[in-house]
C-alpha cells in the first residue's frame, strides 16, 4: 500500500471563464471555491471537484511566466499531474538520490500546502507536481 494519492490534474487554459463554463455546464462539475490569483506563479487558478481529486484550471496572468510560455508553445491542454505525498522532503530526497531531475529542490508553499515539481525528462514526459498538506 502506498501513501501517495491523486490530488489533481492541471489544465492550462487561455480563457478561464470559457473553460469553467465547459466543465461546470457541460459536465456538471462543481467549482471548489473562487478563482484564486497566485502572483508568485503569475497565474489564476480554479479547482473543480472530481470525487476525492480535482481538476485545476490554470490561466497565466503575464506574458512572460512559465505557464504563459508553456501555453504559447503547446497551446491549451494538459499541464501537469499532481500527486499528494505524506512527506514531501523525504520523497524529494529519494527521487534526487535516484538521479531524477527536480525542478524544485526546495519545496514552495502557500495556504497550508507545500509542493515541488519533477522535470518531465524524469517521468516519461509528464510534468509531475508532488504536494503535501501541512
Amino acid at each position: 500500500m502506498t501513501d501517495i494519492k491523486l490530488n489533481h490534474l492541471a489544465i492550462v487554459v487561455d480563457d478561464m471563464e470559457a473553460a469553467l463554463r465547459f466543465w461546470r455546464e457541460s459536465l456538471g462539475l462543481q467549482q471548489a471555491g473562487e478563482i484564486e490569483s497566485v502572483p508568485a506563479e503569475a497565474v489564476d487558478i480554479a479547482f473543480l471537484s472530481l470525487g476525492d481529486a480535482h481538476i485545476e484550471l490554470i490561466q497565466p496572468t503575464t506574458d512572460d511566466s512559465g505557464v504563459a510560455k508553456y501555453l504559447a508553445k503547446r497551446g491549451p491542454g494538459m499541464h501537469h499531474l499532481c500527486l499528494e505525498v505524506a512527506n514531501l522532503d523525504a520523497k524529494l530526497e529519494e527521487l534526487s538520490a535516484r538521479g531524477y531531475e527536480l525542478i524544485n529542490e526546495t519545496p514552495r508553499g502557500r495556504d497550508g500546502r507545500r509542493y515541488a515539481f519533477i522535470h518531465p525528462s524524469s517521468t516519461g514526459g509528464v510534468l509531475l507536481e508532488l504536494y503535501e498538506k501541512i
